[in-house]
């Protein structure tokens, strides 16, 4: 039996992030399909897709990118034009989980706008299931050429550090469990 030791480290509490992005991204997709076809979405679910992409994704995971981790990497002159990418589609992000709230309030309201809301909830899967995957690869070339151990462990110790943070990671992943549980689901 081998006893293997994960060193965690900003990089890899990153891809962990992603790990439960991921996993938002099916539940957004597959509430997409399901509105499509006309299953009936409670709007509270809906509602709850847009609290995680709020509190999760945007508050803690963008924040920790943007406050913390690209800083580090653009400090070394590196990956900027990257960074800046990266900065603009979180930007595209958050414009369309508004549109996906707005759409919801006059759904809500009694409008038909079940269309913008499924076509915004598409886009949103979409644009996370690319952002990932070029986020991913970024990660890989950050670890391996840019950052050392230490600014690893000093960024991971920052995130851990922050408790109501990781009480808030523990609820958002909660919830993504819950929407998982979903009949349309």
């Amino acid at each position: 039996m081998c006893n293997i030791t994960i060193i965690m480290s900003a990089t890899n509490q990153l891809r962990a992030d992603h790990d439960q992005v991921r996993r938002l991204e099916k539940v957004v997709s597959k509430c997409s399909q399901e509105i499509y076809k006309g299953t009936h979405i409670p709007f509270s679910d809906i509602e709850k897709i847009t609290i995680v992409i709020s509190d999760f994704v945007d508050t803690i995971h963008h924040s920790r990118e943007e406050d913390s981790y690209f800083p580090c990497v653009a400090s070394y002159d590196t990956l900027k034009d990257e960074i800046r990418k990266f900065m603009i589609e979180h930007e595209f992000g958050r414009n369309i989980a508004r549109e996906i709230s707005r759409h919801l309030r006059r759904w809500k309201n009694g409008e038909d706008a079940r269309e913008p809301v499924a076509r915004f909830l598409k886009t949103y899967s979409i644009y996370l299931f690319d952002h990932l995957n070029k986020e991913n690869k970024f990660f890989d070339e950050a670890e391996a050429t840019v950052l050392s151990k230490e600014e690893e462990t000093e960024m991971y110790e920052q995130y851990r550090s922050v408790n109501a943070i990781v009480k808030k990671i523990d609820e958002m992943i909660a919830e993504i469990d819950w929407l998982e549980s979903r009949p349309w689901f």
